[in-house]
């Protein structure tokens, strides 16, 4: 029997949030080769579009927000909806979560559970 594994929902990372949508922006993901899911750690990069968070960008690309939903790979700007402020996440539910991505989670407001 074959044995099916599921990627993140829509949010599944989400433990809470704050009241309305309060928690949640709009913007801009640069192209990215590989699709995204959600729960995704993003940065934003010199234009002030979002990307995958890497370590080792740290210093000039903090984490800074977290993908709402999974997107496809693109060659193009794509929009997109993140956590930007006061929310809990489920670490094990975090895609590109690292120590300095947590500090950087933890300067907006998003709590790593």
């Amino acid at each position: 029997m074959q044995i099916l594994q599921e990627g993140n929902h829509t949010a599944e990372f989400l433990l809470s949030e704050g009241p309305g949508q309060i928690s949640r922006e709009q913007g801009v993901l640069a192209p990215t080769a590989a699709a995204l899911p959600s729960g995704q750690v993003l940065a934003k990069n010199a234009d002030g579009k979002f990307e995958p968070f890497e370590e080792a960008d740290v210093a000039t690309q903090p984490a800074e927000a977290v993908l709402y939903g999974a997107v496809p790979a693109s060659a193009v700007d794509q929009p997109i909806s993140y956590i930007a402020r006061l929310a809990e996440v489920a670490q094990a539910r975090l895609t590109g979560y690292t120590i300095a991505a947590k500090a950087g989670l933890a300067s907006k407001n998003i709590i790593v559970r």
